[in-house]
Order: C-alpha cells, then sequence, then structure tokens
C-alpha cells in the first residue's frame, strides 16, 4: 500500500511505502546558511514525526547547497543535530534552487511504522 499525505497537484510531502517515509525536499527561512538548516531540519523532523519515525530512524539525506562555499556552515548545523550513531547516508552537491534566496534544501527517506 502506498499512503500519501499532504498532497496536492503537484506533489507530496510524505509518501510511505513498505516501512519507508520518502519525504519531499525541505528549504528553510533565514538570511543565512545556519538560519535556513536549522530552519529546514525543524521541517524534516516535524514531517518525520508526522510520518511516524525520527531523525534516529533516517536512512539516507540528500543536501543540496546554492553554493558548497557554504558546505562548512551548513555541516556546523547538521553534526548538531543527528543523532550520535544514527547518521544516514548523505550526499551533498551544489544546485541551483528554486528561489535565489535559499541556501540550502535537504531530501530525507527514513524507516516508519
Amino acid at each position: 500500500m502506498i499512503e500519501r499525505m499532504e498532497t496536492g497537484t503537484r506533489m507530496s510531502k510524505i509518501v510511505k511505502h513498505n516501512g519507508v517515509a520518502y519525504l519531499c525536499g525541505q528549504v528553510g527561512n533565514g538570511d543565512t546558511v545556519t538560519e535556513q538548516t536549522r530552519d529546514c531540519l525543524s521541517r524534516v523532523e516535524a514531517l518525520l514525526e508526522q510520518a511516524g519515525s525520527s531523525p534516529d530512524r533516517m536512512l539516507q539525506a540528500i543536501i543540496w547547497l546554492a553554493d558548497m562555499a557554504d558546505f562548512a556552515e551548513m555541516n556546523a548545523v547538521w553534526d548538531a543535530w543527528v543523532p550520535a550513531g544514527h547518521a544516514p547516508a548523505r550526499a551533498c552537491g551544489e544546485a541551483k534552487l528554486a528561489r535565489d534566496t535559499l541556501r540550502v534544501e535537504i531530501i530525507v527517506t527514513a524507516a516508519c511504522d
């Protein structure tokens, strides 16, 4: 069974299938990479909870930065947020994001109930 949550015309915020939750990409508010990453991760955490999961059940994270020069700043927030011993498989790359003001986007896949 496939369960779609918060589904609109273009996408669902969460899709659950076979005990896995797939989250749509999350961006955050703020003027700095630190602020945007913190807000983004709080949104990821809220969606994980809604899906019946949590950060310690993450399987994979894909992170897009508008500029790889922001890698260390984003990682400082990420490293403080990820539960010790539960880091997911992760990739990080540079991409042109949907709006010029966006600096970071995070896509998470996690085990769920």
